[in-house]
């Protein structure tokens, strides 16, 4: 006979990759169980509504860069409540000395903005004939950029969109780890432009679509949504259970988990950790020290997030577009602000605008751990100072994340080959998590596709 608490795979983490990681192998037909310390399953994904506006916690919206994203909306039966973008949310509006300014979507826009000085549009024509980095040296993502397309394109390109997705510095980041699309245009075809163009029929056969291509969505009722569905047709999930040790190894796996004030054990065949790298780490480090220093090395910078809902006519700007993003360069408080209202439908009611807006990072952590009421005033003073914002908001929300979006450092693949020499040394044992593989929601769902197969295969042959 076996025990209740028995199972064929243990997931531990409840967020998107341990979700994804749990339905997929349910569908293969594994018995699985999933164990959640938090008392609700999502991770940072979270949705609620205060005073009709729509509040995302987490992620405002993913993009279709994987078949397998469809696929499991339909699985779920939550392919309907599916909502697009709002096409009207086209523009993202880049900061230049104090002024928003959109960011060109067409070869004649960039030959005409002001984002860009004439020097530095001159100097993206020198591109092709830039020589190939060595493939062996991991290069940061602003060396990488600054060689390639020079430093005023890392300023008000690269160094603003790194800060919205990673909350990230470009001069820590590995561009081969971050960014391993751009590092490949320029191994496979020797330059970013000639990779555009000589790599266009590639792609055109490629399922996978690149994020600048695919389409943005999110749901009706919010990112939430997802999460939920997959938690309701999980056979067995155990919220409230934080797991506080792991062993590996004989016949199987134990994972040990305080629940309700009571330890209890749990045994399977093998288990998948989708917990952020610290977590992990703490787990596998009494008898997996590489691959627990490997992941302890992987940061997480602190970032708050700030939802505030104005009355529409308060604020100047048009608010025409997908959201602002704040370089280093310009010395301001914020990393960006999403136009959330904008962006989707029924986000906010008839005659409000609902912003969302990042602070901290890897760039002003100190800025991210301030008294809530500090933070919401020096928002407040942002948007007045760039988007002509008056008055107080009529609703404010602060979130903080003390440790929000891995960061793909210099040394990340290392860091990843001692985890997975960590999974080779250990049968059984296997990692899933936003860390590894790509931080966007596309990219835990292909990475989760991945670690099924692998724990599959591993099952089929214990």
């Amino acid at each position: 006979m076996t025990s209740g608490n028995d199972a064929d795979v243990i997931v531990v983490g409840g967020g998107i990759s341990g979700l994804a990681c749990a339905w997929g192998l349910q569908q293969r037909g594994a018995r699985v169980m999933l164990l959640e310390a938090a008392s609700h399953p999502g991770g940072c994904i979270g949705t609620a509504r205060e005073h009709g506006c729509l509040l995302e916690y987490g992620p405002n919206s993913a993009l279709e860069t994987t078949l397998l994203l469809g696929t499991l909306l339909a699985e779920l039966g939550i392919a309907a409540a599916r909502i697009p973008a709002n096409p009207d949310a086209r523009n993202r509006y880049v900061l230049r000395d104090g002024r928003l300014t959109a960011v060109p979507l067409s070869p004649f826009a960039f030959l005409t903005t002001p984002l860009f000085s004439t020097r530095a549009k001159l100097r993206l024509f020198c591109e092709p004939f830039i020589g190939t980095g060595a493939a062996e040296i991991d290069e940061s993502v602003a060396g990488f950029v600054r060689r390639r397309l020079g430093a005023e394109f890392l300023d008000y390109a690269i160094n603003p969109f790194v800060g919205g997705v990673y909350a990230g510095d470009p001069e820590a980041l590995s561009v081969s780890a971050a960014f391993p699309r751009l590092h490949e245009l320029e191994q496979k075809y020797g330059g970013l432009i000639r990779g555009q163009l000589l790599g266009a029929r590639a792609r055109a056969r490629d399922a996978e679509k690149s994020k600048q291509s695919a389409t943005m969505f999110s749901f009706q009722d919010g990112m939430q949504t997802l999460t939920d569905a997959i938690s309701r047709r999980l056979a067995r999930v155990e919220l409230g259970a934080e797991v506080c040790s792991l062993a590996v190894g004989g016949r199987g796996c134990t994972v040990t988990a305080i629940s309700g004030g009571v330890r209890r054990e749990f045994h399977a065949r093998a288990v998948l950790l989708a917990v952020p790298a610290y977590a992990a780490a703490k787990l596998v480090a009494p008898w997996a020290a590489r691959a627990a220093t490997a992941l302890a090395g992987i940061s997480y910078p602190p970032v708050t997030v700030v939802h505030s809902a104005y009355r529409r006519s308060a604020i100047k700007h048009p608010l025409d577009g997908f959201g602002m993003l704040v370089p280093q360069c310009e010395h301001r408080q914020i990393l960006g602000t999403i136009f959330s209202s904008t962006l989707f439908a029924n986000r906010a009611p008839e005659g409000q605008a609902l912003l969302t807006t990042f602070v901290g990072g890897t760039r002003q952590p100190d800025l991210a751990l301030l008294d809530e009421s500090e933070i919401s005033k020096r928002v407040q003073a942002e948007y007045a100072a760039l988007l002509g914002a008056t008055g107080s908001p009529e609703l404010v929300r602060v979130t903080r994340w003390p440790r929000a979006i891995p960061q793909y450092a210099l040394g990340h693949a290392k860091r990843i080959a001692c985890i997975e020499k960590g999974e080779r040394d250990f049968p059984g044992l296997y990692f899933c998590a936003n860390y590894r593989g790509g931080i966007a929601i596309g990219d835990c769902i292909r990475s989760a596709d991945r670690a099924v197969r692998q724990v599959t295969a591993f099952l089929c042959g214990a």
